[in-house]
């Protein structure tokens, strides 16, 4: 049976069934709803946007009913994805969570920390889950990097897109930054002592000196030529280099799982990192299980990125602009 926890089950003809909604009609709601169409017991019910024409369009695309009004929307379902533009997330996962629905937020979590540990709070109050959708999470772990008990010394982070037209409500730090943040904070470098950054709101590089001596430096810009997303982990006994874009992995330690994606291509960690998260979302909801990536260390990972903005904020007025655009 289905936890109800504090949330009120719709479901009254299929024994099990999970009822979800997707809150933003855009390429990446649409991505959620296609994932959720192909799962068993789980109905994609409602599709709320504020432009009506394109909830009706992806609605119409699921067998789901549109709408415009998010009260009714989220009366309509159980379970949500958040997949609106960053600057609604907060709001829209808010009112989910105060009324017991399970979130999937695409990330960031929210645009400030206060507002991120509120949704961490709510979600422990009414009992429900609230993952974070830091898909990436999924491909760095299942590459076995995270199983190695030393840490590297250095870490190299970059993540560069061709402009795409979506995303830029908030600077490329919370658009594409924010998944190296993540993943270089799960790595457990320690505290920070020094943080440097420079850039604009579409490309920024940033450096991270740990009060252990390691370093982290990240680069993110959406306005590159080719899409080109790499990590490079250098320990004392070897280098590890991952290509998130054709999740491929090359060691010199020996230590971490080697290949590339073709090798593992029934995996769904490497094949379909986002069905893989959805997947784990209902499986969460269902089982009671902690999610796979926690509202908690998505606020950890907006912290680091809030760090590094205010970093730019001295160093250029990027952040002024950012306000503007709000």
């Amino acid at each position: 049976m289905v936890p109800r926890s504090k949330a009120l089950f719709r479901s009254t003809t299929v024994a099990n069934e999970v009822v979800v909604g997707v809150a933003g009609a855009g390429v990446f709601g649409g991505y959620h709803a296609q994932k959720y169409t192909r799962m068993q017991g789980v109905r994609v019910a409602a599709v709320y946007d504020i432009d009506h024409g394109r909830a009706g369009a992806l609605a119409a695309r699921t067998g789901a009913v549109p709408y415009a009004d998010l009260n009714a929307f989220l009366e309509a379902v159980d379970a949500v994805t958040v997949a609106t533009p960053a600057l609604s997330h907060f709001e829209i996962a808010r009112r989910a969570l105060e009324r017991g629905r399970h979130v999937l937020i695409e990330k960031p979590i929210a645009v400030r920390l206060d507002h991120a540990d509120l949704l961490v709070e709510l979600a422990a109050r009414q009992g429900v889950v609230a993952q974070i959708g830091h898909q990436e999470r999924f491909v760095f772990e299942g590459f076995g990097v995270l199983n190695r008990a030393c840490k590297p010394r250095s870490v190299v982070c970059v993540r560069n897109n061709p402009p795409a037209g979506r995303g830029d409500d908030v600077s490329v730090v919370l658009d594409l930054m924010i998944h190296d943040l993540d993943l270089v904070r799960r790595i457990g470098l320690g505290d920070i002592a020094s943080l440097r950054a420079y850039g604009d709101a579409d490309s920024v590089e940033a450096e991270l000196v740990f009060e252990g001596g390691a370093m982290a430096s990240f680069e993110a810009s959406r306005r590159a030529e080719h899409r080109d997303r790499r990590m490079t982990l250098i320990y004392d006994d070897g280098i590890v280099e991952i290509d998130f874009t054709r999740r491929a992995i090359t060691d010199t330690t020996g230590a971490v799982i080697n290949g590339a994606f073709d090798e593992r291509a029934k995996d769904p960690v490497f094949a379909d990192p986002l069905g893989y998260s959805v997947a784990c979302f209902i499986e969460a909801i269902r089982g009671g299980a902690a999610p796979k990536v926690t509202a908690s260390e998505g606020r950890d990972a907006l912290e680091w990125a809030l760090l590094i903005e205010a970093a730019l904020q001295v160093e250029s007025g990027v952040g002024e602009r950012l306000r503007a655009r709000a």
